[in-house]
């Protein structure tokens, strides 16, 4: 299967992407206003959030692989496989 030519691409999810950044850039505002946004400032989530922004405006290649890995767990192979009900 080959890829979409970038045209394409743009045409077919520019409007998608907007209201995706919108949505974000709302939540990040309510964060922001929030009585206490000083107290998460520091929270590991809002940073990774941050860098996941900043990972989409300068990667190249591999954005989704690369804010995937940014929110995932790293693998533990003492995790319990879990049962068939």
């Amino acid at each position: 299967m080959q890829p979409l030519p970038a045209k394409a691409a743009l045409d077919a999810y520019f409007l998608e992407a907007r209201c995706k950044l919108l949505d974000l850039a709302a939540i990040l505002d309510r964060i922001g206003r929030g009585t206490d946004a000083g107290a998460v400032a520091a929270d590991p989530r809002l940073a990774r959030i941050r860098t996941a922004l900043q990972s989409l405006s300068e990667s190249p290649d591999g954005r989704a692989e690369e804010v995937q890995r940014l929110f995932s767990l790293a693998y533990d192979p003492t995790w319990p496989v879990p049962a068939p009900k």
